[in-house]
């Protein structure tokens, strides 16, 4: 029991800026269980969801959405975002797969990752915006579509981390670093546990309030884009690495809220009340 709660504790420490401590003992036991990005998924959704029902209540949808953002990066760290930047210089680069595999490893910043990473808040950006509309149609008030943007929050953060545990598993390492160690920690046995605890809570995340099928979808388009990203990087690079693994997450949860704005828009079969 010690070995899993220091799991816990060093999961939050890996996976967001929360300050609780890490280690490399605690690391190792995290690796052992890296099935617990779901669970770090589901408190950071559920803060991040929070967070955007405050100001979704009191601000203009792009007013709330840039300050959402700001504190999406606030808690998890720009870690990830800095991955899709080292992905953007790594796709674009030309040539051979050396010369990509060195732009994407390269400390300094190109061209194509200020263009990918400006591209990827751009997104994220008109994709909350996009869903508050859309969800204060569906939830016919202010407080109705906050909360729908609350569970989306939930449900794209749960998804972002299930895209982190699809690369891992499908992917091949290629070189050493925290990035090589999680995708030879992440087994299929563990990463299935991490994909059933998600259908599950994304489910019933979106079923509390009388849209069950958005959540699933949500998770679902997830993980689809990720094989895109891992069909990608393996015909670029010849594998992944960390800043992959890192761009799934950016990845992941942009997808998840596109996601369920295309249900709310599209679904006709939709009947919300609260």
């Amino acid at each position: 029991m010690n070995g899993f709660l220091l799991a816990v504790r060093s999961s939050f420490g890996f996976l967001s800026t929360i300050p609780v401590g890490i280690t490399m003992e605690g690391l190792d036991e995290f690796f052992k269980r890296t099935y617990l990005h779901i669970l770090v998924g589901m408190v950071l959704g559920l803060i991040t969801g929070a967070v955007a029902y405050v100001l979704g209540s009191f601000l203009s949808s792009q007013l709330s959405a840039v300050l959402i953002i700001v504190f999406v990066y606030f808690l998890t760290g720009l870690n990830h975002l800095d991955g899709i930047a080292d992905l953007g210089d790594g796709l674009t680069a030309h040539g051979s797969r050396e010369k990509k595999l060195k732009a994407l490893k390269d400390m300094s910043l190109g061209i194509g990752g200020v263009t990918f990473a400006a591209l990827t808040l751009i997104t994220f950006y008109a994709a909350l915006v996009s869903l508050q509309a859309e969800a204060l149609n569906v939830g016919k008030s202010v407080a109705g579509m906050a909360t729908i943007v609350l569970v989306s929050m939930f449900v794209a953060e749960i998804s972002a981390m299930q895209s982190m545990l699809t690369i891992a598993a499908f992917g091949k390492s290629i070189h050493e670093g925290l990035g090589s160690i999680l995708v030879n920690s992440t087994t299929i046995p563990k990463y299935l546990l991490g994909f059933i605890m998600g259908v599950v809570v994304c489910t019933l995340a979106f079923w509390s309030i009388g849209i069950p099928q958005a959540g699933v979808i949500a998770f679902m388009a997830s993980i689809a884009s990720t094989f895109v990203l891992l069909n990608i990087s393996n015909r670029h690079f010849g594998g992944v690495n960390g800043d992959v693994i890192g761009s799934s997450n950016e990845v992941g949860r942009i997808i998840a809220l596109i996601t369920i704005y295309l249900v709310l828009k599209y679904d006709g079969g939709i009947i919300w009340t609260l």
